[in-house]
């Protein structure tokens, strides 16, 4: 069960990363996508310390953690596709 939360979670942050993300051109299946491996990057970094540092409530905690691993993610292309491009 707690799987398919996640992947619910990350769908959710993963469309939350396609509206602040928009300049970067992805598209919204890939955001999505990375929300969810956001969503399992996140849940293994954070462990719940939004919803214990912050009191906030158990989703919006798992929103703001998939959120995190995602842009995590995300940075990380954005880095390699810069670090790769040719010149």
């Amino acid at each position: 069960m707690n799987i398919i939360i996640t992947i619910v979670v990350g769908a959710v942050a993963g469309w939350l990363a396609d509206l602040a993300f928009k300049r970067f051109s992805f598209s919204t299946l890939y955001q999505i996508l990375l929300g969810i491996a956001g969503a399992f990057v996140g849940g293994y970094l954070f462990d719940g310390e939004f919803h214990t540092m912050l009191g906030l409530p158990d989703f919006i905690s798992r929103v703001l953690e998939a959120f995190s691993g995602a842009a995590i993610i995300l940075l990380a292309i954005i880095l390699y596709r810069s670090l790769t491009a040719k010149k």
